[in-house]
Parts: C-alpha cells; structure tokens; sequence
C-alpha cells in the first residue's frame, strides 16, 4: 500500500493509530495553518481596523490579505464580495434576515431541497414565518440526485429565493447548482448556495456556478473554527441592511441615528477574528498546493475501497448513488439491529471515529425512511489502511454487539 505523504504534515495523526473518519463535520489541521496562526500572535496580535500604529496595521493587512485569498478561492469578482463570518451558518442567516426579511413577501416561494442541513432550512422556516411566504421543496431520486424536472417544476414565478447545499453532508451527492441558479435567474429569484461539504473537496467558482450567495466554513477544510465566509454579489450586499450592528461597521453615529459603513464592513461589526482569517487563509494555501486532482482521485479511491468492503457485509445498507465516485468521501450506512450510536460507540473502542445520528438533516432521515445513521467521511490524509481496519471493524459490530 502506498504511503500518504501529507499525513506528515499533521500533528494530530503522529504518535497514535486513531482513525479519524468525520471529516464532513471538521477536518485537522497541518502545521502549516497552526504555525500561522502562531505567528499571527506572536508578532501581529492588534485589532486591526482600528489603530494607526505598525502592529494594528500589520494586523488589518493580514486580515485584507486573507480575504483576498477567499476571494481568488471561490472565483469572486471583488474582494468587498467576501463578508467574514463565525461560520456557514452564520452566513446563512445572514442572507435570510438581511436579505430575506427585507424582500421577500406574502405569497412567494422559498424552494430548496429535502437534503439540506438544517443551517439551510431553519433561516428560510423564519422567513417564510414572518413574511407568510411558502417553503417548496424539491425531492431527490433513490440515489439522491435532483432530476431537471424536478427543478423545471418547483422553480417557478413564485420563487423569491431558491436555496441548495452543493454537496449533502449525508448523501455527498454533488448537487447541479449551476442549473439551479440558472433556473431561479430564469425565474427572478435569487440563488443561495450552501458550499460547506463542496468547497473542502473540489474547485469552486462562483461566477460560473451564477449564484448571488455562497456559503463556506474554514474547519471544514483545514482552517480553524470561527472563521467562516459569505460571498453575496455586491449589488445585493450594498442593497441590504446590516446583519449585526456596532463597533466598526459604521460610518457615522449621532444620538439619534447612524450611517453604516461600506461592504464589507457593514457586515463585520466588533472585532474581527483576524486569527481565523491568518489560519483560514494558509489553509487554502495548503490547499491549493495539494491541488483539487490530487483530493479528488484520493478520495474516489479510498471510497471505491471503502463501499467495496462493505458491499461484502450483507448486514449493512449505504444509503444515496452505488457510484463512489458521486460520494464526495461520504458514505452514510446503517448495519441491521444496530442503532448508530452504538456502532459509532463500538468503532470508538477500536480508535476510529465516525458520526453517528440525523446528521442535522432530519427531514432527509425522514426521506430515507430512518431515524439515523451512521457516517464515515474520508479527506485525502486518510489511508487505505485506515479504510481496512474500519471495514474489519465494522463486520465485527453485530459480534460486539451480541448478535
């Protein structure tokens, strides 16, 4: 078997034999983006924005600089496109309250699909709560994919907002995001596009996908948490009302009334988390010198090997496309008579550590017919041998569990 050169770079994994398959909920971090972070507090901590002298302005260039390097990352027009946030729910609700609440209305339709994290549901329930519009979803095939149909026929003149995850973080379907930004264009709607389990995995431009919004996280793909990013068109951003308010995304403040400040900062208020933007910044750094090939073969590999073991335990089903190639590293299963807390219980005894519950994604348990799962998500660090200690372990887990 091969040997993964990058595990090297990543102190989490030296010194002891845990496998770690819960990448779809945060990913490690390599020395890379520790040693920057580091850096940034030992030589620049300041708040940036603020003060004239060297270390608050050092510490606002680093800060800029990161939200540069997003920009390029996801194929943004204009840096001031890219909002910094504690995360992709963060960002979501941003949209829905900032640009939701203000231009939806009674009678229009939110569609979005059965699949979404709740980070994309419960923001567009409230709208629709407040201005009496109406949630529409659109319904996958047995293998999780949306047909043309089914977008041609739930995106109609009624759409104000069409609202999709690139990726599901259950199925890791890859969703056809650029036909349904042009079918919500079609429509006058706008298109918000959750790209948390997208981005970490693959190249990402948002001017060819055409959406207006576009979400992301920086732990899910090697950064820190509390960093996270919203990009919005910036004539929908200058067009909406601030998000939070206070220190530093103002203009001018009198008594009785203020003038906000320009995007981005309209929608930054308090003190930023410069740290975060340092270490989500060298992250996409590591990224990029990985390179999108190199993620992408490794993980279809690794899940080919993966699904291809578990096919031979007849005990277990894994849920969405027989196709690894179309699971973006995430294969979600169930194994008969056995709850996933206790397999993932179970796989903890033997160091390998998997999700287990409704993945924040209820209404697609109820979809599936479950009330849970369990998943295991691959990242290029992981090993083929990891991938043969979890299928060992995982046709031992009805003997373990007294069956």
């Amino acid at each position: 078997m091969s040997e993964n050169i990058f595990r090297r770079d990543f102190p989490i994994f030296q010194g002891n034999n845990t496998v770690y398959f819960d990448n779809a909920a945060t990913t490690q971090r390599p020395v890379q983006v520790l040693e920057a972070m580091k850096q940034f507090n030992d030589t620049t901590n300041a708040n940036p924005l603020r003060g004239l002298y060297k270390w608050s302005m050092e510490a606002t260039e680093a800060y800029e600089n990161a939200r540069h390097a997003a920009a390029e990352f996801i194929g943004a027009e204009k840096d001031c496109e890219i909002i910094f946030t504690r995360n992709t729910t963060e960002s979501l609700n941003l949209v829905a309250y900032s640009y939701g609440l203000s231009h939806v209305k009674a009678g229009d339709e939110i569609v979005l699909t059965v699949m979404e994290h709740h980070s994309n549901i419960l923001p567009w329930q409230m709208v629709a709560r407040q201005t009496g519009a109406k949630l529409v979803y659109m319904e996958p095939q047995p293998d999780g994919t949306i047909t043309d149909e089914e977008i041609e026929s739930k995106i109609t003149d009624k759409a104000a907002i069409v609202t999709v995850a690139e990726v599901s973080n259950v199925l890791g379907v890859t969703n056809p995001v650029k036909k349904i930004a042009e079918a919500a264009h079609r429509h006058g709607a706008v298109c918000v596009v959750d790209g948390a389990q997208s981005t970490p995995h693959m190249p990402v431009n948002v001017q060819e996908i055409g959406c207006d919004f576009f979400a992301f996280s920086g732990h899910k793909l090697m950064g820190p948490m509390g960093i996270g990013v919203l990009y919005g068109k910036i004539d929908l951003l200058d067009d909406m009302p601030p998000f939070l308010t206070g220190g530093e995304m103002i203009e001018y403040v009198t008594r009785e009334s203020a003038t906000f400040a320009e995007v981005p900062e309209k929608f930054e208020a308090g003190t930023v988390n410069a740290m975060g933007a340092v270490g989500l910044s060298a992250a996409i750094t590591y990224l990029k010198n990985v390179g999108f090939d190199t993620v992408m073969k490794t993980e279809k590999d690794l899940t080919t090997r993966l699904m291809d073991g578990l096919s031979r335990i007849p005990e277990v089903t894994v849920y969405g496309s027989k196709d690894p190639a179309r699971h973006c590293g995430i294969v979600t299963f169930n194994i008969e008579g056995c709850h996933p807390h206790d397999v993932a219980s179970v796989l903890d005894t033997e160091n390998i550590c998997v999700r287990a519950g409704h993945h924040c994604a209820q209404p697609l348990m109820k979809w599936l017919g479950v009330n849970a799962t369990a998943r295991a998500s691959l990242y290029f660090y992981n090993t083929e041998e990891e991938v043969d200690r979890f299928v060992d372990a995982v046709g031992k887990v009805r003997g373990w569990l007294g069956y």
